[in-house]
């Protein structure tokens, strides 16, 4: 079964954005290979705010070379051809691609989708990049929800300050 990785950047006080959505407080790494990082993935699910961000910055889903899953009751999958738009059951969705063969999935973004998979069980990793940053307030990295115990995998720290935490999410039961 592929495995679903939530990897994201967030703030050393726990946020993925700012108070208004800006993420220009990210540092970018010159010794980050993002290639070696996105050959793990073959598949991308994001919320719609993070492809509605992507887009607004000209970019488009094709620029990531995978298949890419959007969750969103109101985009209008017409509109969006390069993307499979899942506006119901995207636990069933995300359950069905796991069962398929391929390379891991990226869990792109959004916190409330992350948390709305991790609340389904269906997460198995966690990647976070810990940018040296207070930001203050912003978007959590993780909404509140249900406690999820993980396992400590490894990290790497980079020159800029950036530490990449990797974890995997315990199978135990829910406390």
């Amino acid at each position: 079964m592929r495995d679903l990785v939530y990897s994201v950047a967030a703030s050393l006080d726990g946020y993925i954005a700012g108070p208004n959505g800006e993420f220009d407080w990210i540092v970018q790494d010159p010794t980050i290979d993002f290639g070696e990082v996105f050959r793990q993935f073959d598949t991308a699910v994001m919320g719609r705010v993070c492809f509605e961000e992507m887009l607004r910055l000209g970019r488009s889903p094709k620029d990531l070379g995978m298949k890419v899953f959007v969750a969103s009751t109101t985009l209008d999958p017409a509109q969006h051809p390069d993307v499979t738009v899942v506006s119901a059951d995207l636990a069933g969705t995300v359950s069905e691609l796991k069962r398929t063969s391929g390379k891991a999935i990226w869990l792109f973004g959004g916190g409330i989708t992350f948390r709305s998979l991790l609340d389904s069980g269906l997460v198995d990793r966690v990647e976070v990049s810990v940018i040296p940053i207070l930001l203050g307030g912003g978007v959590p990295l993780v909404p509140p929800g249900r406690r999820s115990p993980l396992i400590f995998k490894d990290s790497r720290t980079f020159p800029s300050g950036i530490i990449c935490l990797n974890y995997c999410v315990a199978t135990q039961p829910q406390i």
